[in-house]
């Protein structure tokens, strides 16, 4: 599918939250604490993000997003789109994100469960505002199935047609991310990303498996993406720089060599090093 002129490639931090605290993990399990949301928003944002995403990983187990509190403190002194998911499963749901500060808001359980709730909400808030998020798994030779519920639940469903139909639908935009390459620091899935970004004529976000700088230009030059949505790398670099900032997980310290397997940068030398590359950032 013919795809429109190529802008600014966007790069994105990825702040997953459980309760009041930033977690990561790998493959979307074993969620570690790293620390206070709003520390990594304000560093992100003083160091040149695009945009942030803030996903509320258990909000599918409560039926609900709990976000609300920190997006409103965060939208009262960063300015930069926010881009919000987890839980919501109405349009209601939706709305209350929205008018609590986000600017996007994020769908993947509710748009398999009802394929509908797309087009409703592109109508109710716009298509530059509605994200679907597409977690896949490979399960075959270039073959790949959705998943809901944080990468918890099959669905069924083949990635790449769906990725069709939520265009098609009304979605302002894809962010993909790779199961199986998630939180390992190993590269994107460039053929994931490629074969969606070829599909649809609505931007791609890639997202799961940045460990290096030159992961970030393949995946923006070879597989086509519109912009890199990353946690690891960046988390890495602010904690080394701000180490009291760790946060504990049922009492035991994160350890920054947990983030050993991924490229200590800035968002700054990242969109330094794609410039020089000739990708176009904003700089």
């Amino acid at each position: 599918m013919e795809r429109s002129a190529k802008v600014s490639r966007r790069i994105i931090p990825r702040l997953d939250i459980k309760g009041p605290n930033l977690v990561k993990g790998i493959h979307l399990e074993g969620l570690r604490v790293l620390g206070d949301p709003q520390s990594f928003a304000r560093y992100y944002y003083d160091n040149g993000a695009d945009e942030l995403v803030y996903m509320d990983v258990v909000a599918s187990l409560y039926n609900r997003n709990s976000l609300h509190d920190i997006i409103s403190r965060t939208a009262k002194d960063i300015f930069i789109p926010l881009a919000v998911g987890g839980g919501l499963r109405s349009i209601d749901d939706m709305r209350a994100v929205l008018r609590s500060g986000a600017d996007k808001i994020v769908i993947n359980t509710a748009a398999v469960k009802d394929p509908e709730i797309i087009r409703k909400a592109a109508n109710s808030f716009g298509s530059s505002t509605v994200v679907v998020s597409i977690e896949a798994k490979k399960i075959g030779e270039d073959i790949y199935e959705a998943y809901i519920d944080n990468g918890r639940e099959k669905t069924g469903i083949e990635v790449f047609a769906w990725a069709q139909r939520v265009a098609e639908l009304g979605a302002g935009e894809i962010m993909v991310t790779s199961i199986d390459q998630e939180g390992t620091g190993k590269g994107f899935d460039l053929v994931l990303v490629e074969k969606i970004s070829r599909k649809v004529s609505i931007p791609v976000i890639a997202c799961g498996g940045a460990g290096s700088k030159e992961d970030v230009r393949r995946v923006l030059s070879e597989a086509g993406a519109d912009a890199v949505c990353i946690a690891s790398m960046f988390h890495y670099h602010f904690l080394k720089e701000n180490k009291a900032g760790l946060g504990k997980d049922n009492g035991s310290p994160f350890s920054i060599g947990e983030f050993s397997r991924v490229q200590d940068i800035t968002i700054g030398e990242l969109k330094e090093y794609l410039s020089l590359s000739e990708i176009e950032c904003r700089i």
